[in-house]
């Protein structure tokens, strides 16, 4: 009889931490955002430039930056990055790994808060990161951001709002943007075509909402909306990957610029998982997520050094 290998239980410790990142409400991510701060090797190529700036009147409208640690006289392109956690949780103090991560491949990363189900219902935290995308157009070259250059990014019920800001302009009109103020998005695990509402957080977020069709990213396609990326997990189970197939069905028939990328076996947290240090090696999120921004913003496909 073969002997168990000893390395057989580590290999199970990414899918671990994904499980109970799905299972326990994004608690865990706290703890993966230490893990990666800790991770050997990880190096001085990102820091936080801005840490609590308020963005706007509430006590959750709040924002961290990340940049480059290599210094640069040009200025970078910009990332905002919005967590998930079924719009009912999260924090932006946990997903620092992810604003290192954009940061440190040559990106000003913003992770702003936004206010949550119960104290707001739709559409209050897209009002929330419309005025996070203002703050970020009037302020972000004080840290070295190019305001012509912002992409929107996010997770899961991020990649909600961040998709909703890249294809719906009443949001920047809302905040008397420029419609073309987001250049690019990624969205890893977005709920995009979800209604009738089934499930707990979506009947909570949107039920009492009078338009249904209104709250969809995926009714709100055009023909000259922004590039984005599409990323999902084909072993989601939370968000499943036919919403992000929905999606690019429609931006498909529009003729608008996308790309998609299903990652085989990745589940509903390993997206998010894949951009901290510790588990990156498992699904090339992040390098498809770089690769597509340096592309569409005319950014040099190096990486940056110091």
């Amino acid at each position: 009889m073969a002997r168990p290998s000893r390395q057989a239980p580590w290999r199970n410790i990414p899918r671990a931490a994904a499980e109970l990142v799905d299972r326990f409400g994004w608690n865990p991510v706290s703890l993966l955002n230490r893990i990666d701060r800790l991770t050997p090797g990880r190096g001085d190529r990102a820091r936080k430039a801005g840490e609590d700036v308020k963005f706007g009147p509430h006590a959750r409208h709040h924002l961290d930056i990340w940049v480059p640690s290599h210094p640069t006289s040009a200025r970078l392109p910009v990332v905002i990055f919005f967590y998930g956690g079924g719009w009912h949780s999260g924090e932006r103090g946990d997903y620092g790994f992810a604003g290192a991560a954009f940061a440190a491949n040559g990106f000003v990363a913003v992770v702003p808060d936004y206010r949550l189900v119960p104290e707001v219902r739709y559409p209050d935290f897209l009002d929330d990161a419309a005025l996070a995308l203002k703050w970020v157009w009037n302020n972000i070259a004080h840290y070295g951001g190019d305001p012509t250059r912002i992409s929107v990014a996010g997770h899961s019920a991020g990649a909600y709002i961040a998709a909703m800001l890249a294809l719906d302009p009443r949001w920047t009109d809302s905040v008397k943007l420029p419609r073309n103020t987001v250049k690019a998005g990624v969205l890893l695990s977005g709920p995009f075509d979800f209604a009738p509402f089934r499930e707990w957080r979506g009947r909570a977020t949107f039920g009492s909402f009078p338009d249904p069709f209104e709250t969809q990213p995926v009714n709100h396609v055009r023909a000259d909306a922004p590039p984005l990326l599409l990323q999902h997990g084909s072993a989601d189970r939370l968000v499943y990957a036919k919403n992000s197939r929905s999606l690019d069905d429609a931006l498909t028939r529009v003729g608008a610029p996308h790309e998609m990328k299903i990652y085989r076996g990745c589940d509903h947290a390993g997206t998010v998982v894949a951009l901290s240090r510790p588990f990156r090696g498992r699904y090339p999120v992040l390098a498809d997520a770089v690769a597509f921004l340096r592309s569409v913003l005319g950014v040099p496909t190096s990486p940056p050094t110091k």
